[in-house]
């Protein structure tokens, strides 16, 4: 694997391989000093044209703890802001002889386009409303963690389904690991074409979260993503937790100690009560540290992998 650009690019050994070595990396957390050399000498540009937190965050400091050298770029401080294209741009930055680019971008199949034009290693940390593919695989891990195989696990991913990438890949991750995943949504954030894609990726769809909940051995809510939308997708805030928010009563109603899960940044009292986010089934926080330990992992096996084996 040169790149990682889609959940598509992995087999289900190649997940299970991530995992193992995330397991690994996860160790490197709880050390006093948090270093491997691993990536001694590499480079590893964060090339970021929206705005991140957890995602980018997580890639400078896996990159620092396996000793790669790791520079961020965002698009405000980039050239892109001067009116460059993002073609020469990556290839100026990989003039410089770096050896990874991991790439947000706003349009969808960007990450797949800068792959044909540099020969530095791919990862595409979110393209467009395409897919976030590391994203998937910390938020798969963390289950993993949690409840052991996913095989046959019925998992629910609700919210703002059509300007999720997110959803995108995770709905292709969890159904590899053998879940049974059902996406929730109100019509008007169900995507188009979605009914087909359900058939021939085998998972379900609904507009009632109500019915899915109590049967759910785990439950994903994803943001609702305003800043995309240029229309009105539902009438008003209130209507929209009343219909698909993780309330105080829907947390009630779930089987005890179902895992929840929120990819951030989260809306409280949107898509997401402050009681269902602090449960203490919550994983919020272990997506946090799984995403941290999987980057490492991802980073390792397409820069270092196989010299070290």
């Amino acid at each position: 694997m040169k790149h990682l650009l889609s959940i598509n690019d992995l087999s289900v050994d190649d997940i299970e391989t991530i995992f193992t070595t995330a397991a690994e990396m996860h160790d490197v957390q709880r050390r006093e000093v948090k270093k491997l050399p691993a990536l001694r000498g590499r480079t590893v540009i964060n090339l970021f044209f929206e705005d991140s937190t957890r995602t980018r965050s997580s890639f400078e400091i896996a990159g620092k703890w396996l000793s790669a050298d790791t520079i961020n770029i965002t698009g405000k401080g980039s050239s892109t802001s001067k009116g460059e294209s993002l073609r020469d741009t990556v290839l100026t930055v990989c003039a410089m002889g770096v050896d990874a680019l991991v790439m947000r971008h706003h349009a969808s199949g960007s990450a797949q386009q800068v792959s044909e034009w540099v020969d530095a290693v791919v990862i595409n940390a979110g393209d467009g409303t395409h897919e976030h593919p590391t994203q998937a695989l910390l938020d798969a891990y963390a289950l993993q963690q949690r409840l052991g195989s996913l095989e046959g696990r019925r998992i629910a991913v609700v919210g703002d389904l059509t300007h999720s990438r997110v959803f995108r890949s995770n709905v292709l991750c969890l159904t590899k690991l053998g879940a049974d995943v059902t996406v929730v949504a109100p019509p008007t954030l169900m995507p188009s074409g979605v009914e087909a894609w359900s058939k021939s990726a085998g998972f379900a769809t609904s507009y009632d979260l109500d019915q899915v909940l109590p049967t759910a051995d785990a439950v994903m809510m994803l943001r609702v993503q305003r800043e995309r939308m240029n229309g009105a997708f539902f009438p008003t805030a209130r209507e929209y937790t009343v219909r698909y928010g993780l309330t105080r009563d829907r947390l009630a109603a779930l089987k005890p100690d179902t895992p929840i899960l929120h990819p951030g940044p989260m809306n409280r009292g949107l898509e997401i009560a402050a009681d269902a986010a602090d449960a203490a089934q919550s994983l919020v926080l272990d997506q946090v540290s799984a995403g941290v330990a999987v980057r490492m992992s991802v980073l390792y096996h397409l820069l270092a992998g196989e010299e070290s084996a």
